[in-house]
């Protein structure tokens, strides 16, 4: 879906204020990227810009959400007290369970991808809304929340191979990391 649908089809977004150069300007600033954006990365900054700029009220906050992009530590993520608020809601180590099988295989998580897992999720679990979402937030973003998560999300296996100056763990990595560190 354009850009432009998304937020056509998301009403809680606002009208998006960033472009690639504020994401890269981040990332710079951060130590994700080294020197000039490669096509590649250039092409991500603006996908990451149209996914998460509607959704961020100021510069910081698209900092924070680019962050849960280039930074993944489950043994971190696990010792925060939402993480165990999560996890002990009804539910959810069963769509912890559901999930993890989907992503053994190392392939792209795109949005087609993502949908087909969700589906596949509501077909065999009885769960919905956040009972459902948040585990698969928790797990791959890095915490618990909105829809915007789901686009932090879509951005991380298009970010892995793109020579950031921070390794970006894939869905795939992220779900092994997890299922690890948890008990």
């Amino acid at each position: 879906m354009p850009p432009e649908e998304a937020s056509a089809a998301h009403p809680g977004a606002a009208a998006n204020p960033f472009t690639a150069e504020d994401v890269a300007g981040i990332l710079r600033a951060r130590g994700w990227l080294a020197g000039e954006a490669t096509a590649g990365q250039q092409a991500w900054c603006e996908r990451a810009a149209a996914l998460l700029g509607g959704h961020a009220a100021d510069r910081a906050e698209l900092g924070e959400l680019l962050g849960l992009v280039f930074h993944y530590d489950a043994r971190e993520i696990l010792s925060d007290v939402e993480a165990h608020a999560v996890l002990a809601r009804y539910g959810a180590r069963d769509a912890l369970r559901e999930l993890a099988p989907h992503l053994l295989e190392p392939q792209l998580l795109d949005s087609d991808r993502l949908k087909e897992i969700i589906t596949a999720m509501k077909e065999r679990l009885e769960l919905r809304g956040r009972e459902l979402f948040h585990p698969i937030r928790l797990a791959l973003a890095g915490r618990a929340g909105t829809g915007v998560l789901d686009r932090v999300i879509l951005l991380l296996d298009p970010a892995a191979g793109l020579g950031f100056a921070v390794a970006v763990k894939t869905a795939h990595e992220r779900m092994l990391e997890f299922c690890s560190a948890l008990d």
